[in-house]
């Protein structure tokens, strides 16, 4: 991937194909469906994540057979990229499924709806545990658990500050009681919805922007409402993009520093984000995957 030589030069550990072959362990394998429109910078954050662990990881890339995105190079997908029909007879030991920019859609509307709703029953059998970002939490909310998503009156977007509502799972030891996450979406759910679901935990919540993370009681689901994958640019990026497209867009909440959109602005979850990351490949896909799948 060309994300490996920024990888590299981040000091981030990418282990190359020799070497893996003489460990000694079973290594992960995740794959990621990537719904993102700019493939490539998801990527990237994600690998970074995934590179920030002792543990060996095979990561997958898989796209949409029923959409063809607009914003990466068709040979791009070709030489980095499988979808759902070449992998469904394999097991996984975890999948994220990231967000999506079609919130203005309800999810039957999306041209790949089936198609997800396919790799999510899937998943219950075959993956171990599943991260959900963003609209891909929402999503999942509305299948799984029937909880959907509604409008906001303006868009959720910025750098929020969380409260942890049970510092003892593991999800989220060693957060902090209140730590800082970016949100950029135009929908939301249901706080009181999540809360009274039988099914469902809410671990930590914004007083601004809602419902952050969620896992299932049976610890095989976990949704994530914002971004905490995202770079400090990110925002900027977006909210750049949309000024240009003579959008209607408030500058976002909390970011730039003085709120001087010339100022550049800082990273304050990134600790929170590697931590998120590791707790979830440790606790929930490394101790809980079988080494051998039957």
């Amino acid at each position: 991937l060309p994300a490996t030589e920024v990888l590299k030069q981040e000091k981030i550990f990418v282990m190359d194909e020799d070497r893996a072959r003489t460990q000694d362990i079973r290594p992960l394998n995740i794959i990621i469906l990537n719904l993102m429109p700019e493939k490539e910078k998801t990527e990237l954050q994600l690998l970074r994540l995934l590179g920030n662990t002792p543990l060996q990881v095979n990561v997958s890339l898989m796209h949409t057979a029923t959409y063809e995105s607009k914003n990466v190079s068709k040979s791009h997908l070709e030489t980095f990229y499988t979808t759902f029909e070449h992998v469904k007879h394999r097991r996984f030991d975890g999948l994220i499924i990231t967000g999506a920019p079609i919130e203005h859609l309800e999810f039957e509307e999306a041209d790949y709806w089936e198609e997800l709703t396919e790799i999510m029953d899937w998943a219950k059998e075959n993956v171990t545990s599943i991260l959900y970002i963003c609209w891909g939490a929402q999503a999942a909310l509305y299948y799984h658990y029937g909880i959907n998503k509604y409008p906001l009156p303006k868009k959720c977007f910025g750098i929020f500050k969380h409260t942890v509502t049970d510092p003892t799972v593991e999800l989220i030891r060693g957060f902090d009681d209140v730590f800082k996450a970016p949100h950029s979406r135009h929908t939301s759910v249901s706080i009181e919805a999540i809360r009274n679901h039988p099914d469902l935990m809410l671990l930590s919540e914004s007083d601004e922007a809602g419902a952050f993370l969620i896992m299932s009681k049976d610890r095989k689901h976990i949704m994530m409402t914002g971004h905490l994958e995202y770079d400090a640019t990110t925002l900027r990026d977006e909210y750049e993009r949309d000024l240009k497209k003579g959008l209607d867009i408030d500058m976002p909440v909390n970011y730039f520093p003085n709120d001087d959109a010339s100022q550049e602005p800082l990273n304050s979850w990134r600790s929170h984000t590697y931590l998120l990351f590791s707790n979830w490949l440790n606790y929930y896909v490394y101790q809980e995957t079988p080494y051998i799948w039957e």
